[in-house]
């Protein structure tokens, strides 16, 4: 799965979630999930799983066909 950052932005502001709670949601860094929002870092199919739980939404909704 690729990530589509532009979808987890726009899911994690709609939801009123800071990058911060996000990153203690997730258990990953800040700094490496603001990365993944600007496109400049990819994630792995569990980070992926993860951050689709924290925002209470379908992997498929972050993801974009490769």
């Amino acid at each position: 799965m690729t990530p589509n950052g532009t979808a987890i932005r726009s899911l994690r502001t709609a939801s009123k979630v800071s990058l911060r709670q996000l990153a203690l949601r997730t258990g990953r860094h800040r700094s490496f999930l603001s990365r993944v929002e600007r496109g400049l870092a990819g994630a792995s199919d569990e980070t992926i799983n993860s951050i689709a739980y924290a925002l209470n939404v379908p992997a498929a909704a972050i993801t974009r066909e490769g």
